[in-house]
């Protein structure tokens, strides 16, 4: 939905990126999140959270050695402080928008997966379920970053609402409640879906996934420039920067169209 190139450069040929600072801050801190409802109700302070930075983040390099390049350049580890002091900062701040010792999540990472009627199979990880004794569920969504501008939440939206159809599917309920939390800028925003909009997200998947089919046979997979070309790994390979595009992997199928007369 963002780009198209980017998804055929990520999926297709699988060109490598970068290890990201700020996304690898973001999968520590989750990790912390996680982990902090292992211990009881009493002990999830913030001292607690914080003092699982550290050991997270060791954990997670032991798991991805790449992600030492992150800081090569640092040998009296002051960047790599920094950076953990930054993780610091958005782990308390959560603290000021939930409180975990109220807090027993049914569901942590939870892996989810369907098969729609039509055969295409939607899959991902839930941050948080919480589900209420009268058996209302709450999907929750951390993020590290700041929350978007109001006309710019419908993306983030979209995620959630892709997570509460899945489970709709799994369970037979739809969740009573999208919560995302953003630790950037302490900000919750929270969505009441409901049925008729959860169908309308599994019609919006099932085009998505017809134009995926379509790039997929024909090799047209156009870029689609926007802020976010700042950030992007492949811009050297990609047109709109004057760049060349690896060679198409996949055989291409030409379409025939019906031949017309005027």
């Amino acid at each position: 939905m963002t780009c198209p190139l980017l998804y055929r450069f990520r999926v297709i040929d699988k060109l490598p990126e970068k290890p990201s600072a700020a996304a690898t801050r973001g999968t520590v801190v989750h990790s912390v999140l996680e982990r902090l409802f292992d211990v009881p109700a009493a002990e999830r302070t913030a001292d607690r959270a914080r003092a699982l930075l550290r050991p997270e983040w060791e954990r997670l390099l032991r798991k991805r050695p790449e992600l030492a390049e992150l800081f090569a350049d640092d040998p009296d580890g002051a960047r790599l402080g920094g950076w953990l002091e930054e993780a610091e900062r958005l782990v308390d701040r959560w603290f000021t928008l939930e409180d975990p010792t109220r807090l027993e999540p049914a569901e942590r990472e939870l892996y989810v997966e369907t098969r729609l009627d039509s055969g295409l199979v939607l899959r991902g990880f839930v941050d948080r379920l919480d589900v209420a004794p009268g058996g209302d569920l709450r999907v929750v969504d951390y993020k590290t970053g700041k929350a978007p501008a109001e006309q710019y939440q419908g993306q983030a939206l979209f995620q959630m609402k892709f997570y509460a159809l899945v489970l709709w599917r799994l369970r037979g309920v739809v969740p009573r409640r999208l919560q995302l939390v953003y630790l950037g800028s302490g900000t919750v925003i929270t969505y009441d879906p409901d049925g008729e909009e959860l169908l309308a997200v599994e019609r919006k998947l099932l085009a998505l996934w017809d134009a995926i089919r379509r790039a997929t046979e024909s090799g047209d997979w156009r870029p689609r420039p926007s802020r976010l070309c700042d950030w992007c790994d492949h811009r050297a390979v990609c047109p709109e920067f004057g760049g060349t595009p690896p060679d198409y992997p996949l055989p291409v199928v030409a379409r025939e169209y019906p031949q017309t007369t005027a």
